[in-house]
């Protein structure tokens, strides 16, 4: 079966194909970074006909790559939501209207299962299982059996973790998104010169919060000799890195245990973290428990992880008429 991906969800430009008998054939991405970085974060209607310039060109460009027309292929995936309702509308439309030209079948995808089942582009994956989904918008726990099963044991009560690195890279004059370079310099920052917070520790519940964090660290930057030194940037890095570290890896872990899982998995562009993957492998380790973390590469927005989503629907008998809506926020749900 091959199946095109389309994702649009936010301020990259993706499709891929996945082939069932050979996997992941390619997957292009148009990054918008540059774009955006003087804004400090992506501008919606900036992102949206950025979209509209780009997408068709790059499913010409991948079918041409691999000889095939649209009758070739089996199905089309596309990212329904959640996202910025114009850039996802961009997607959509566009995925309708090659569904219908070819009479293929469509099927929406859900950004979030998207980013788990990027865990099984490169690996089979094993159940039951417990995945930490972490980027700008979204930090969460979910509970997943097996694909097409999904449980919610709970998320942040305020900012997502990629939102706290986005506002502290701010802070600290770094680019955008925040994440990269936050990561990178924490390797050259001093322990222990700075303390931030680990909210709801004792909590019993599965949640995060990050505004508190993000709170703290512009007290402590701000009282900082201004400009700020490498060294005083890499060690608030250091502490700020641990600090989100922390913080996820206790929920997803006290999670697995209350779930008796076999493995645990990361998804969304925060599991391409150095810190977060070395201290989920450490503690995975210690506990028996399955893990390996999805290539970085499919980490951030990327339609492969569509494609192979559209490809499990498929498989399962699933489709979308062409009245399927985007939606700007929407909970993962069993489909199975």
């Amino acid at each position: 079966m091959k199946v095109l991906g389309i994702e649009t969800s936010c301020d990259d430009t993706s499709v891929a194909l996945f082939d069932s008998n050979s996997g992941v054939a390619e997957n292009l991405v148009s990054s918008q970074i540059q774009l955006h970085n003087h804004f400090g974060g992506v501008v919606p209607e900036l992102a949206s006909r950025a979209h509209l310039v780009n997408l068709l060109p790059l499913v010409d460009h991948l079918l041409e790559n691999h000889k095939m027309k649209l009758k070739d292929l089996d199905g089309i995936a596309v990212t329904a939501g959640p996202g910025l309702v114009g850039a996802l509308l961009v997607g959509l439309s566009t995925g309708k209207a090659l569904a219908m030209a070819a009479d293929l079948p469509l099927v929406g995808i859900h950004h979030i299962e998207g980013h788990i089942l990027a865990n099984a582009l490169t690996q089979d994956m094993t159940f039951p299982a417990c995945v930490l989904v972490v980027s700008g918008g979204h930090s969460e726990v979910i509970y997943m059996p097996e694909v097409g099963v999904y449980e919610k044991m709970g998320g942040t009560l305020d900012d997502a973790a990629g939102e706290a690195f986005d506002k502290t890279a701010k802070l600290l004059g770094l680019p955008y998104p925040g994440g990269p370079p936050i990561d990178r310099l924490a390797k050259e920052g001093t322990a222990g010169r700075f303390k931030f917070p680990r909210p709801l520790q004792k909590d019993p519940r599965i949640v995060f919060s990050f505004s508190g964090l993000k709170t703290a660290v512009r007290l402590e930057v701000e009282k900082l000799p201004q400009p700020l030194t490498e060294q005083d940037v890499a060690d608030v890095c250091y502490e700020v890195q641990n600090a989100i570290v922390d913080s996820l890896t206790q929920r997803l872990f006290k999670a697995a245990g209350m779930k008796n899982v076999k493995a645990v998995y990361l998804a969304g562009g925060v599991a391409a973290n150095s810190g977060l993957r070395e201290r989920t492998a450490m503690e995975a380790q210690k506990r028996g428990l399955h893990f390996l973390p999805p290539e970085r590469v499919y980490c951030t927005d990327n339609a492969a992880m569509i494609a192979y989503a559209g490809y499990c629907h498929f498989s399962a008998g699933r489709a979308d008429g062409l009245d399927l809506d985007s939606f700007p926020r929407g909970v993962l749900k069993t489909w199975k």
